[in-house]
């Protein structure tokens, strides 16, 4: 079975959604700094803040579009 593809590019903006188990992950709006390589079903990837400029890694399950479609 063919591993699935990231959702979302470098360069895409998302909003992070964290679950209540996931600590202290903020909310808010991030840019997609690149994909990481990974064999699981929830992919993971580089993401810095739009507002803090801080760099994490989150899940695909804890991303959503853009709700405002803002441009790259």
């Amino acid at each position: 079975m063919a591993t699935p593809l990231h959702r979302f590019r470098a360069g895409e903006h998302v909003e992070l959604v964290p679950g209540k188990m996931d600590g202290n992950l903020p909310r808010g709006l991030f840019t997609v700094l690149r994909t990481l390589p990974n064999d699981q079903m929830d992919r993971e990837y580089r993401l810095r803040h739009l507002a803090d400029g801080h760099e994490r890694v989150a899940r695909e399950s804890q991303m959503r579009a853009d709700p405002l479609g803002r441009p790259r």
